[in-house]
């Protein structure tokens, strides 16, 4: 970059003194000002795209490794699942267990489980949770509409 010291900026104002005109440089200084403003400003942001292509580039570069390590961790207890299922299996057979006929052996193995939600009802939930309880931390029991709130909590009229 091109080094621009004290004496090669005073000689610089001088000439444009000098060629400008007192009356007009304030004017070219603040535009040429202005000018190496916006200039700076394009290179940072050119300077923030790239480094954001970067990032973006060594992030994708890590999810690849991550996934592929992923892969290579479900690759290996899959496999270690089979072999101990294997394993297993060739121990039960061993045992004199498995020796029966294939109806047998297969009325010995259990059926293959299946994902079951856990059930949710709120209401047994709430009901179950002590009357003392809801009375302490101010649960409502009872649907009560905003007027009727209202009323409830208005102070007591004066009698005239």
């Amino acid at each position: 970059m091109i080094d621009f010291g004290f004496d090669k900026l005073a000689l610089i104002g001088a000439v444009a003194l000098i060629v400008i005109g007192p009356e007009k440089l304030p004017r070219v200084a603040r535009t040429v000002g202005h000018l190496v403003g916006k200039a700076q400003r394009y290179v940072a942001d050119v300077k923030a795209e790239v480094n954001r292509s970067i990032e973006l580039d060594e992030l994708k570069k890590m999810k690849t490794q991550f996934e592929d390590a992923a892969r290579n961790v479900e690759q290996s207890v899959n496999q270690e699942l089979h072999d101990t299922t294997r394993d297993l299996q060739q121990s039960w057979q061993d045992s004199g267990f498995g020796a029966g006929t294939a109806g047998e052996s297969s009325s010995l193995e259990p059926p293959p489980l299946s994902y079951q939600p856990p059930r949710k009802n709120w209401r047994l939930k709430r009901g179950a949770m002590p009357l003392w309880y809801k009375q302490r931390n101010g649960v409502r029991t009872r649907a009560q509409s905003g007027a009727a709130r209202v009323a409830r909590f208005r102070p007591p009229r004066a009698s005239s």
